[in-house]
């Protein structure tokens, strides 16, 4: 497993944007909450993402399984005062992709996007939002109604994932971007990011 090579430093909340692993057993996610079980911060936020197939198959059991984390999958958390939102889902993505938790652009994907509350401090989406650190192969694989819908909503933080040839920090607007991958495209690992959330 690729996690436990990961450099993860100190910090109150560690925020996990999807692909924990293949994940299509049981043993899967039980081992992901393993090595979180192991990590110091005091806070663990998890979604699924397009590798995280017993999440999407077996919604039931992902709180039972992650039992180390607060799994969200259209849900909310307040930590510190801090809303956090979190969402798996993404557009379709090719015939080659692992496909959990993808839906087809347009109603069906806005109708998740419609679920983010207005006061939303940190959204989580394992999506790209359209044109932001969502290009692969010359292509931008991110969603357009998710883009608007962050445009709206104005986030301080949205952290994602998804495209593996992006990392990294980037503000536009109100809100600060981050794709938050550990592995690129030639399963090498990153860094986990690190930010600060701005005191109000």
């Amino acid at each position: 497993m690729l996690h436990q090579q990961v450099e993860i430093p100190e910090g109150d909340i560690l925020i996990f944007a999807g692909d924990m692993s293949v994940c299509r057993t049981l043993q899967d996610v039980a081992g992901f909450n393993d090595f979180l079980a192991t990590l110091p911060h005091q806070y663990k936020v998890v979604i699924g993402g397009n590798h995280d197939h017993l999440l999407a198959s077996s919604p039931e059991l992902s709180h039972t399984l992650l039992k180390d984390a607060i799994y969200l999958q259209d849900d909310s958390v307040t930590i510190e005062g801090i809303k956090i939102y979190g969402a798996p889902w993404q557009p379709i993505f090719n015939t080659n992709a692992c496909d959990a938790f993808a839906l087809p652009r347009g109603k069906v994907m806005r109708s998740k996007w419609d679920m983010i509350p207005e006061d939303t401090d940190i959204l989580v989406t394992h999506s790209p939002p359209c044109g932001i650190m969502d290009e692969d192969g010359g292509v931008s694989h991110g969603c357009s109604d998710l883009l608007e819908t962050v445009q709206r909503v104005a986030p301080v933080i949205h952290l994602f994932g998804h495209i593996h040839n992006h990392n990294g920090i980037k503000k536009v607007g109100k809100t600060t971007f981050i794709n938050c991958n550990v592995k690129d495209k030639n399963n090498r690992v990153r860094p986990a990011l690190v930010f600060d959330y701005p005191v109000r």
